[in-house]
């Protein structure tokens, strides 16, 4: 779907205009591409003193080949002649040596002198303790500041740039590398101002052989995959080299074998409300497979009506295909032990399961309960060594938000720090995330991808 506002945005024209009238402007954020450098410019790691993780975030990033600068690199000048920094790809921030709120002034002093030196499509990040892991009532009350912070941040900053929070468990730092990969690459483009808890597990995250194709030798489901954010789920998880299953009804299967052809996966025509759908998908995945890896709840209707005018056939459609569904496909898989030892489960919740949204209480109540089903099961994955996580998308560039009408659609575009709508590509990639092997330190997470809108939480 053309958003028109961007494209004029970008031309000469349109941005005079949009300087001289205080307009959004909605630059164009870069994305991932096979082969790209995790950071456009070099990466500043700062941190307080005592901090626990700026060498391990250093030792990271010297592996994934970027250029790693600390305050002691920064350039020196004279009162009457300052010298202007580098333009950062990012900026990092190891917050867990803050024990009391009088030391939140080491962010101002790490970052106000250089936070107007960043490139577009920059990264801010902001690394701390979980404050229920502190040791102190100061400590607690410092650590929970910082989101405040990240998230003011993530509305002053420009030109596509994002900022995020990461909480890393003290013994969690093993499995810290793919969440600062994610978050500080051009696959997070339209994650901004989110709060991520890396945890600590029985056994450290495992890397994979290549970050290229974390996934290579997994089996993944998709549900919804025939078109949409489904098949951009479906067509990333192949990339990253996993072998897709591809479910949608049987209404769909053109565009679903169509699909499954060009990732080199495979298609299954299957209503997942049906009573067996379930043991369907057990069997295909244990006869063909031996078990599934990875699966993704990403089917999902509306059936939108004010609670007034909305019948009862409309609100049972919805419940039944957006949660129903999922929670009866779990049992089956996890009661049978389809899918494997350290497994994935991942829904698609949305940001109207947050903040609601006029004309979906059925949607709504069904996205909020995809939440609910994250963190009931959380406990449960940790035991068999897997996650559970899901992504809650905000106003996404898809055939359904193309059919809204034209000043809420616009509406949805420019009411986020990105000021435009994301693409089904940046649901799929933080799914991918949540999929990777060494993502098993992130459990029980519900992450927004939503350009950090201005609705919600």
């Amino acid at each position: 779907m053309t958003d028109r506002y961007q494209q004029f945005a970008g031309s000469p024209v349109g941005r005079q205009v949009i300087r001289r009238l205080g307009l959004p402007n909605p630059v164009p954020l870069r994305r991932y591409e096979p082969g790209q450098p995790l950071l456009n410019g070099p990466a500043l790691v700062g941190a307080a003193p005592a901090g626990r993780l700026a060498e391990t975030v250093a030792g990271i990033l010297r592996k994934a080949d970027a250029d790693v600068r600390t305050a002691t690199d920064l350039p020196a000048g004279t009162d009457e002649a300052p010298t202007r920094p580098p333009r950062y790809g990012a900026l990092i921030f190891d917050a867990t040596g803050i024990t009391e709120p009088a030391r939140l002034r080491e962010l101002h002093d790490f970052f106000q002198p250089v936070i107007r030196s960043l490139t577009n499509s920059a990264r801010v990040l902001v690394l701390g303790t979980p404050p229920d892991r502190t040791g102190s009532v100061d400590e607690r009350v410092a650590q929970r500041a910082l989101e405040g912070f990240t998230r003011s941040v993530g509305k002053e900053l420009k030109r596509g740039a994002t900022v995020q929070l990461g909480y890393v468990a003290p013994g969690a730092e093993p499995n810290l590398e793919s969440t600062l990969r994610f978050l500080l690459s051009a696959k997070s483009a339209y994650v901004s101002g989110q709060v991520v808890t890396v945890s600590e597990t029985a056994q450290p995250a495992p890397a994979p052989e290549s970050w290229a194709t974390p996934l290579a030798g997994q089996v993944a489901l998709v549900t919804g995959a025939a078109r949409g954010i489904g098949a951009a789920i479906a067509t990333v998880l192949a990339r990253d080299g996993a072998h897709v299953i591809c479910v949608d009804v049987p209404a769909q299967g053109a565009d679903l074998s169509a699909l499954a052809n060009r990732i080199g996966g495979a298609a299954l025509q299957l209503d997942i409300t049906g009573d067996h759908a379930g043991d369907r998908i057990a069997e295909h995945a244990r006869t063909r497979h031996d078990g599934l890896d990875i699966v993704v709840h990403n089917a999902g209707i509306t059936r939108d009506k004010t609670l007034a005018n909305m019948d009862a056939a409309k609100w049972d459609a919805v419940l039944a295909v957006n949660l129903a569904s999922q929670l009866r496909i779990n049992e089956v898989l996890l009661g049978g032990n389809v899918l494997r030892a350290g497994g994935r489960l991942i829904g698609v919740s949305s940001i109207a399961g947050i903040s609601g949204n006029v004309g979906q209480t059925n949607y709504a109540a069904s996205k909020a309960g995809v939440i609910g089903m994250v963190q009931a099961l959380a406990p449960t994955m940790t035991e068999r060594g897997g996650t559970i996580n899901a992504v809650a998308p905000g106003f996404i560039e898809t055939k359904m938000t193309a059919a809204v009408p034209l000043f809420v659609r616009e509406a949805g575009r420019r009411m986020n720090g990105m000021a435009q709508g994301g693409l089904p590509l940046d649901v799929a990639e933080t799914i991918a995330w949540f999929a990777n092997p060494a993502s098993t330190g992130v459990n029980g997470t519900v992450l927004r991808v939503c350009g950090q809108s201005l609705l919600g939480a």
